[in-house]
């Protein structure tokens, strides 16, 4: 995979995240930087592991699907990605508190992080389809996008609410569909 398609994937893998802090951080009192880079660390790191827990399974079963691998992926990431459009566009209900915290339960957050990365793990499953990856550079970005675009949806919540999570949850979306075509366009010969 290209830089720039290692790139588009990380950062469309970490929508789901960012629109998780978003939510995260408009029920906060006042966010701070220490509170947002604690919740973009865990989101990371959770983030960054399930695809290479996912590469591993596909991985293992890629020797039984090699004559239709680019089919299996452009499935999954027009699945996930159609999810995450229609996640887009699906107005969410407002959050309603009694008070605002100062930060957040981390087992509460570690189980909205893990719940955000299962499209990453599926993600994780079809790159192992893949011959020219580096799965450990690619899971590594995704870390770094998500640690980033979480700590940043935190710090951003409190004004923004929920309207920028949906249109991220949307552009990442169409982006792995984008990158599923690509695949199995470049797969087929047709460019």
């Amino acid at each position: 995979m290209s830089l720039l398609s290692t790139t588009l994937l990380a950062f469309s893998m970490s929508t789901d995240a960012f629109a998780a802090a978003i939510g995260k951080g408009a029920t906060l009192e006042h966010p701070r930087f220490r509170e947002a880079l604690r919740t973009g660390l865990l989101f990371g790191v959770i983030e960054g592991t399930t695809p290479l827990i996912g590469w591993v399974l596909g991985y293992g079963a890629s020797r039984y699907i090699v004559n239709w691998d680019h089919w299996v992926i452009f499935a999954i990431l027009l699945l996930l990605g159609g999810r995450m459009i229609l996640a887009g566009l699906t107005a969410s209900e407002p959050m309603v508190t009694s008070a605002s915290p100062r930060r957040h339960n981390w087992w509460l957050l570690a189980a909205t992080a893990v719940a955000t990365s299962i499209d990453a793990l599926a993600v994780g499953i079809g790159l192992a389809f893949i011959d020219d990856i580096n799965i450990l550079v690619t899971a590594l970005a995704i870390g770094l996008a998500t640690t980033l675009m979480a700590t940043i949806g935190v710090m951003l919540g409190k004004r923004l609410g929920a309207l920028i999570g949906r249109r991220a949850e949307l552009l990442g979306g169409l982006i792995l569909i984008g990158i599923g075509t690509f695949i199995l366009f470049d797969h087929l010969g047709i460019w």
